[in-house]
């Protein structure tokens, strides 16, 4: 059987990016074309379907890591702060992705009935979440040319 461990994660992530832009229980918010995705950013995203494929990043890395809260997530989602490596005087630091965008993604998935909320512990998947990704999985390596990973059909 085809879990989400199987296949390659950008293979994953793209098509249930697809899947997202089908359904309607996950949508950009309208401030979502103008708010930056980090701290550390200096201009909001510019790339196509970007708030389905956060929300289907965001529901595999709940999957891998779960039970995992907003802040870990906004933690994973930060990059290198602007400007403090450029002359490098000074040790680099990390700057933390946006809460909001996170915070938001998993309330969709929520509403979906992808992420569910632990006892205290943060958010994890439901059994529907978990099937979406192993079936997405299966549809990713039967796409493949990859003779190695036939022994996973």
């Amino acid at each position: 059987m085809t879990t989400l461990y199987d296949a390659p994660a950008e293979e994953v992530i793209e098509a249930l990016t697809e899947k997202f832009e089908d359904e309607d229980a996950i949508e950009p918010p309208e401030w979502a074309d103008y708010v930056k995705t980090g701290i550390g950013r200096e201009l909001p995203p510019e790339q196509e379907q970007f708030w389905s494929r956060r929300a289907a990043s965001l529901l595999r890395k709940v999957a891998i890591n779960g039970p995992v809260g907003v802040g870990s997530l906004k933690h994973a989602y930060g990059d290198a702060k602007q400007g403090t490596t450029r002359y490098r005087v000074r040790p680099r630091q990390k700057s933390e992705g946006s809460g909001n965008i996170v915070r938001t993604a998993l309330q969709q998935l929520e509403e979906a009935g992808y992420v569910e909320q632990a006892e205290g512990e943060g958010r994890k998947v439901t059994p529907e979440g978990q099937q979406l990704l192993d079936e997405t999985a299966r549809e990713v390596i039967e796409g493949l040319d990859d003779p190695a990973l036939e022994r996973y059909l």
